[in-house]
């Protein structure tokens, strides 16, 4: 009997009943909520007569729909007043831990869940949200659910789900300098394409995963989606359990060793076998950008759009579109396109580490003057590292201006909107159409390379300044 892979361990083992020929129902340790996905949720519960079955298993947040300034007085916006008003409401009807606008640990979901020690290896988690796959970083099977199934994990702590295949993906060698875990992601997705995933729960491995920070690790599993896949995860290790360790949530004492001891058992079995395995060179991955209005459409920040000889002709028609919307020419270069927004932040690239990146690449430097860059940390824990590290006063002497903790411009959904046709360098996930406003043309790239650009005022391979 062949052994099993990360995956099917943490999904076996959570199986209550499996339905002949159908989905599997699947219990769930941690459930994430948010002021956007829940309302319908709870009314609907409230409809039956029902109470949430797990409350303590339960974890919310304001995030996607909040201001980034003046979090302190009340909201302007009525939408979003009425969420958040909503949110809090029905959390403390329900016994559900909040952690409010203005609370210490206040940010984006899938920020705060592995700070405050919420997100621990071998879990199932889930959340209304695609990006819940950030947590698979951990060694968890996290994915998105929409809201008909939120309603019933709160009812039920299960869900009804399909098990999906499996694939891995290894990324071998050392990383070159100026490469960071967003190039990883956005060189995978390149090569597989953004459907290239669809069916699959992504497992990532080899040498240059493992060498990733936790952070590092966490901005990748989080576009596993991005390429249609499930979600995606990679085994825990030492760094992993250091990481947890002592976090607000995670267990203490003789509970952490017993945890541990359990922890230490989440790895894929040697012969264990994938639906796919596809494997990369690390030394082959640059500094990344995209050029169109999927994920999947990025290049070499060194390279050109690809001509419409190299794409399949039944691609022709949207590759076209995409560039029509984006004011790009296929053949063009990337470098040295004129850049009016640089916006770092998002449950991608919103934690310390990117944050100070950023910092450590812009002192002494000023931004270009036209350009508008808008740096938004992933939480208030977050926020509170920049100002005691001095990042923000490194920032804000180069002309940038740190905000305050929520999704912000990764989905415009408040007022952090790019304007129409304007362009905009994004540390974040997506690059659809209008996805950071109406009209907005997006290029995703790391932390690195958007401050690299929030200087140059254009599009510029940060390793020139690295050298």
């Amino acid at each position: 009997m062949a052994g099993k892979t990360l995956f099917d361990k943490i999904w076996d083992s959570h199986v209550i009943e499996t339905i002949e020929d159908g989905p599997s129902v699947l219990y769930i340790d941690r459930h994430l909520i948010h002021e956007v996905t829940s309302p319908q949720a709870f009314t609907g519960l409230e409809k039956r007569g029902l109470k949430v079955g797990r409350p303590k298993q339960t974890v919310a947040t304001p995030d996607h729909n909040v201001p980034t300034i003046d979090q302190d007085k009340e909201i302007k916006d009525e939408l979003s007043r009425f969420q958040v008003d909503t949110l809090t409401k029905n959390c403390k009807n329900h016994g559900i831990d909040l952690y409010g606008l203005n609370s210490d640990y206040q940010g984006i979901v899938h920020v705060i869940g592995p700070q405050l020690g919420v997100t621990q290896p071998g879990m199932t988690i889930v959340c209304g949200d695609s990006h819940t796959s950030t947590h698979g970083a951990f060694g968890c099977v996290a994915f998105g659910i929409g809201t008909s199934e939120v309603e019933m994990v709160m009812a039920t702590q299960c869900i009804l789900q399909p098990k999906a295949k499996k694939m891995r993906i290894n990324v071998e060698g050392d990383l070159k300098p100026g490469v960071t875990a967003k190039d990883i992601i956005l060189y995978i997705i390149s090569k597989l394409t953004a459907g290239g995933g669809t069916g699959y729960f992504v497992e990532y491995a080899g040498s240059a995963i493992r060498n990733l920070s936790m952070q590092g690790r966490m901005t990748i599993c989080n576009m596993s989606i991005e390429m249609g896949a499930r979600g995606g995860l990679i085994a825990p290790d030492q760094k992993t359990f250091d990481f947890v360790k002592g976090k607000k949530y995670a267990p203490k004492g003789a509970d952490y060793d017993k945890a541990l001891e359990k922890w230490k058992q989440l790895y894929t079995d040697e012969d264990a076998v994938f639906d796919r395995e596809v494997t990369y060179d690390a030394a082959d991955i640059e500094p990344m950008i995209t050029f169109g209005t999927n994920p999947g459409m990025g290049v070499k920040i060194t390279g050109s759009i690809p001509s419409l000889s190299e794409i399949e002709q039944s691609e022709t028609k949207s590759f076209q579109k995409s560039l029509g919307y984006m004011g790009f020419k296929d053949g063009d270069s990337m470098l040295g396109k004129q850049v009016d927004y640089v916006f770092i932040g998002s449950c991608t690239n919103g934690r310390i580490e990117d944050l100070r990146a950023v910092a450590d690449f812009v002192k002494g430097k000023q931004k270009a003057e036209h350009v508008t860059a808008w740096i938004v940390p992933g939480s208030k824990e977050v926020e509170r590292q920049a100002n005691s590290e001095g990042i923000t006063a490194i920032l804000e002497d180069a002309g940038f201006k740190l905000r305050q903790p929520g999704c912000s411009a990764c989905l415009a959904m408040n007022d952090d909107k790019i304007p129409k046709g304007k362009y905009a360098v994004s540390t974040s996930n997506r690059n659809f159409e209008g996805r950071q406003g109406p009209g907005a043309r997006t290029m995703l790239a790391s932390p690195l390379t958007a401050a690299a650009v929030a200087v140059e005022g254009k599009i510029v391979d940060p390793r020139v300044y690295l050298a």
